[in-house]
């Protein structure tokens, strides 16, 4: 489905992550849990992909996996055009330079023993990026990017909200001037009314510092709002991928058309008015269903679903779908 093209920023291809599970007193490998199972997608420079799909359905491990945060089982993950899979220790730290990461809980994600200009400028000091004594204005200039105030920066975390949090997580994955930032479920944790801002946030920072994102949620509300392309995920299975107009308006998969269905209405004239409630549980990912991984729970299913695995096939510009009824 991916094509080497010199506006790919990163590229997946057939990338597997699969978790071992272990038991007896010797602790051997007695199966694996296939939490991503061959994928591949690509991120033009400048873009914003949606990453969605149920909880369990293998996203965040793909985040994960681009952070170099988890080994990968099989295939590559191309940035730039070079597999960060066979990095040495040195092209590593220059890698995490250029893609950084905001972390869904903004309650975990930040130290709460350490200030808030210490938690932005430790990176901007360890890697050398301001003179010594400028940090901190730089760290100020962050805050001020993000909405915050410089008097900020002598506070704990526990001083702020949720949402002020999330912008001290944003202002810290900003301070190594990335290209990429992956961001996992970002406004998840936050109120409805804060989740607007933090969008709207993300994206006026998309335009100031030319940045690509890869929007981890499993609320299509959230990523239709921001995302120029969606990846759709169920059981560590790319289920269908399209630009975000074609997959609100023209959803392919039976899946994705039911994801879309739980979103409250928004009056646009093509989203269904009907709820479709998929019958059953999701499958588990140690002993994933034969051929399509959704047809123990899809409404189209018919008899071929069980044995054969549909390919990705491009049903228009931009949009593929892994379905049998779209193979001819």
């Amino acid at each position: 489905m991916s094509r080497s093209l010199p506006d790919h920023i990163l590229e997946v291809r057939d990338l597997k992550k699969y978790f071992p599970i272990k038991a007896g007193v010797m602790k051997k490998t007695t199966g694996h849990v296939k939490a991503v199972d061959d994928i591949s997608f690509f991120l033009r420079a400048g873009e914003t992909l949606g990453l969605v799909g149920e909880s369990g359905c293998g996203k965040s491990t793909v985040g994960r996996c681009l952070m170099k945060l988890y080994d990968i089982t099989g295939g590559s993950i191309l940035f730039r055009g070079r597999d960060i899979t066979a990095f040495n220790r040195r092209e590593l730290i220059d890698f995490r330079k250029k893609i950084q990461m905001i972390f869904q809980d903004p309650y975990a994600s930040l130290n709460p023993r350490m200030r808030i200009r210490n938690i932005i400028g430790e990176a901007i000091r360890v890697h050398g990026l301001a003179e010594r004594g400028e940090w901190q204005d730089r760290v100020a200039a962050l805050l001020h990017d993000v909405g915050l105030r410089t008097s900020h920066m002598a506070r704990y975390p526990h001083e702020f909200s949720g949402g002020q949090r999330q912008r001290i997580g944003i202002a810290r994955a900003l301070a190594m001037n990335p290209t990429l930032i992956v961001a996992d479920e970002p406004v998840s944790a936050l109120d409805v009314s804060i989740q607007a801002q933090i969008i709207n946030l993300l994206d006026r920072l998309k335009e100031k510092f030319d940045l690509s994102y890869l929007v981890i949620a499993h609320d299509l509300a959230v990523v239709e709002h921001i995302s120029d392309r969606v990846v759709v995920m169920y059981l560590g299975h790319i289920m269908e991928t399209a630009t975000d107009r074609d997959l609100y308006t023209r959803p392919a998969h039976p899946y994705t058309r039911a994801l879309l269905s739980a979103i409250p209405g928004t009056g646009k004239k093509n989203r269904q008015n009907r709820r479709i409630i998929l019958k059953g549980d999701v499958p588990s990912p140690i002993n994933p269903p034969s051929g399509c991984v959704f047809h123990t729970r899809c409404p189209d299913m018919f008899p071929a679903c069980r044995q054969e695995k549909p390919p990705m096939v491009k049903i228009s510009e931009n949009h593929w779908v892994s379905c049998l009824k779209y193979t001819g």
